[in-house]
């Protein structure tokens, strides 16, 4: 709630919250009750980060199976990526080619991000008033062909195009030549994969995002910092008013490449998981605001794209599978660094939910759409890969025990997940709110 954590009874009536009332509020006669105990109960998290592949690499991951583990893990709303799928979403018939895909497959409600690639800059406006959240874009090789990534030109060109209707650029900003000079050393030490993915790749390509937002006036998101090293800077241009907001991802607040084994390409992605100093300095740009939101940048892909045969992080797809664990996981860290269960609600709800202008979601508060999730913060369990939701059973965070254990999650006052155990699809498609 924003106004913290509390004893509290919750009304809803027709799937929305018509307010909160006193702990021991009378119940109106006919109405039906709903008694969490001592579990907390979170506004239902919003991930705007989130790779669905579909169609056309359902195999690695597809909207049936990523919404039920979204449910399942506590969230109600995720905004998908435009790329890895095919087609991406490039263009208005290509999101269309995607709604019709996800319709009556998601049991949550789904947003999308249109894509700014090479030659769709007349898609841009019309992507945007058909309802996209924003547009992504790549400084450097995206890893799949048909999402190229943006020169320095191109780079301006969308970002002035986007900012003539006020929409919003998230960038994976990395710089391709300092990309391109650094050791490159194939095989399976962890350590010559970090090499070959600096912090100075990062610093500055945010350093020139920030510097091209501020000179067209634009609003950009930087997604899944890594690099602790670029905080400053994002902190220096919040003072001076450029519109800049910033996410980072669970695994980078909750993994060290100090204990990554060698050979362990469940742990790759890009930009990569650093040190643990590295990662307290991540923590406490959370704690002072500078980032806004923690999402899951859940990437997945089949077993054999992982290269577990040959433990080649170079050869290896990157990219974490998260999805259902971001909020026990990110709240197990937390609570040992003595945040509370509000903080991370505000990084994982309200904050994603800001960044993408869903005023009915991210909170608990009169007149939004009744999504919570019921969380038992001091219990415990140990993820099993193959009792997740996500269509293959890969992840980073295998045999590691968790705090936070999601009882049920709801969307617009029904329950959609109890216990692990999901309901049928009953998701709905959102477009962008406030179309111009």
């Amino acid at each position: 709630m924003p106004d913290g954590t509390r004893p509290a009874s919750v009304a809803v009536t027709g799937g929305r919250i018509e307010g909160v009332l006193p702990y021991d509020a009378e119940v109106p006669a006919g109405a039906q009750l709903e008694d969490f105990g001592d579990d907390v109960l979170l506004p239902g998290l919003v991930d705007t980060h989130v790779h669905v592949n579909d169609p056309g690499r359902s195999a690695w991951e597809g909207f049936a199976s990523a919404t039920r583990a979204a449910a399942a893990g506590g969230i109600t709303t995720l905004v998908d990526m435009p790329l890895n799928s095919i087609p991406p979403t490039v263009s208005v018939a290509h999101l269309e080619t995607k709604r019709a895909v996800a319709r009556g497959k998601a049991y949550i409600d789904v947003g999308f991000w249109g894509g700014a690639v090479p030659g769709n800059l007349r898609d841009l406006a019309p992507l945007h008033e058909a309802g996209v959240f924003g547009f992504k874009c790549f400084l450097l090789p995206s890893g799949v062909d048909e999402f190229p990534h943006l020169g320095a030109d191109e780079l301006t060109g969308a970002m002035r195009e986007i900012a003539g209707f006020d929409g919003l650029l998230i960038v994976h900003a990395e710089d391709p030549h300092l990309i391109g000079s650094a050791p490159h050393a194939p095989g399976p030490r962890y350590a010559d994969f970090l090499a070959s993915r600096p912090r100075e790749a990062e610093n500055a390509a945010v350093s020139r995002l920030i510097g091209t937002a501020k000179r067209l006036g634009a609003r950009v998101h930087v997604l899944h910092l890594s690099s602790a090293d670029a905080l400053p800077l994002i902190a220096g241009a919040k003072r001076e008013g450029v519109r800049v907001s910033v996410e980072t991802c669970p695994h980078f607040l909750t993994l060290t490449a100090e204990e990554v084994p060698d050979g362990a390409t469940e742990f790759k992605c890009c930009p990569p998981i650093r040190e643990a100093a590295n990662q307290d300095a991540l923590w406490q740009g959370l704690a002072d605001g500078v980032i806004d939101c923690v999402v899951s940048d859940h990437s997945p892909c089949t077993p054999d794209l992982k290269r577990f045969d040959t433990g080649d992080f170079a050869e290896a797809w990157g990219g974490i599978s998260s999805l259902q664990l971001g909020l026990p996981a990110v709240w197990t860290e937390a609570r040992r660094r003595g945040h509370a269960v509000e903080d991370v609600a505000r990084w994982m709800a309200t904050a994603p939910a800001e960044l993408a202008g869903l005023d009915r979601k991210g909170a608990i508060e009169a007149g939004r759409d009744a999504d919570f999730a019921v969380l038992a913060p001091d219990e415990t369990f140990t993820v099993d890969p193959v009792r997740l939701h996500h269509r293959n059973p890969v992840t980073a965070y295998a045999g590691r025990t968790l705090h936070g254990v999601v009882r049920s999650t709801w969307l617009r006052g029904r329950r959609i997940a109890d216990h692990g155990s999901t309901t049928g699809p009953t998701g709905r498609l959102l477009e962008r709110q406030n179309r111009a």
